[in-house]
């Protein structure tokens, strides 16, 4: 059965906020499509999107509510902490496990909208860090979706474009403000959603896990029965990270924290450089009680055991020096990370 592509979703993380204003400005009042977005948001913040995006464009601007009914001409944010799914024609808030630290997530978006919609949804990518999202759209154009992505020279941040054009192969590749007319003719194309291929089993797996306890359905399997394990460790909690492709891009854990390479090098990179000033604070702390232990002993007459804790002072200091360089020479673990050049 014939359908246009009624169903928009917008992905966006680091500079965000000025993409999403710019796109929604450029929306015509009367798109008659849902528009579904998701910006990376803290856990504890109150998100003022709504109101910035309603100033910024026609179009009526809320924040999404479990189990509410998708309307059109009107944009759906996602509220902090919790993912924004797509099932059966409503929208539904999970605090399913996070995605490359995020919830809300990109990705978890736009795989629920490529099985709940097949052909008839677009995927927006927008300003953002890493590859947030660059998966879910590759989901979406496997199913016959449409994908539009910010053109990278006008994004704050180009990574999240960038890495989405070299895995995704977009309709178009455009300034924010200037999709509202491509969208407008997308939504005006009828497709038929029954004939997208079936999804893959693991990206159902994902939508599973990113719906838990949320009434997801059963029978779908664990992440551990379709993957194998990696080597690798989740940095959320410690547990085993299973590889989600053959080519090494995409990790869940036992519990269902996910990781794409890019994030989870990042991560590291950050857990390194935590853990090597936690050990330089360690260090400088046992170079002082060491010379105030050799002082005591020389106090109390024991040369002997004042040399040994000089020599501990000595040693504790040359490795304070030698970290501290480290640490500050900007080519060590900070340097090596995965850096957004456009900071």
């Amino acid at each position: 059965m014939l359908r246009p592509r009624d169903l928009v979703v917008v992905g966006a993380s680091a500079g965000g906020v000025e993409a999403l204003s710019a796109f929604a400005g450029g929306l015509p009042g009367d798109l008659p499509a849902s528009v579904l977005v998701v910006l990376h948001l803290p856990p504890g913040a109150v998100s003022a999107l709504p109101a910035i995006l309603a100033r910024s464009g026609p179009l009526p601007v809320r924040e999404a509510e479990d189990g509410e009914p998708m309307e059109r001409s009107c944009i759906y944010t996602a509220p902090p902490d919790r993912h924004l799914l797509v099932e059966d024609g409503v929208m539904r808030l999970s605090r399913g496990p996070t995605e490359n630290g995020h919830r809300p997530a990109i990705d978890a978006l736009f795989r629920s909208a490529a099985r709940a919609f097949g052909s008839a949804v677009t995927g927006v990518v927008l300003s953002g860090s890493l590859d947030d999202g660059v998966n879910g759209l590759e989901l979406i154009k496997t199913r016959g979706g449409r994908a539009v992505v910010q053109d990278p020279g006008e994004a704050v941040f180009p990574s999240m474009p960038e890495n989405a054009l070299a895995r995704v192969e977009a309709d178009f590749v455009l300034p924010a403000k200037e999709m509202g007319g491509v969208l407008a003719d997308y939504v005006r194309e009828h497709v038929d959603p029954a004939e997208a291929d079936p999804m893959p089993i693991i990206d159902e797996v994902e939508l599973h896990v990113a719906r838990s306890g949320d009434g997801a359905e059963a029978g779908i399997p664990e992440v551990v029965d379709v993957s194998e394990p990696s080597g690798l460790a989740c940095p959320d909690c410690d547990g085993v990270l299973f590889s989600l492709d053959d080519r090494g891009n995409r990790y869940r854990c036992r519990v269902g924290h996910a990781w794409t390479a890019q994030a989870l090098f990042e991560r590291q990179t950050l857990d390194i450089e935590h853990a090597l000033w936690a050990a330089l604070r360690a260090l400088e702390e046992q170079r002082d009680l060491a010379a105030r232990m050799a002082r005591d002993a020389t106090d109390r007459g024991f040369p002997l055991v004042a040399d040994r804790y000089q020599r501990h002072r000595e040693e504790s200091a040359h490795a304070v020096s030698v970290l501290r360089r480290f640490l500050y020479s900007g080519v060590g673990v900070a340097g090596a990370g995965v850096q957004d050049t456009s900071a």
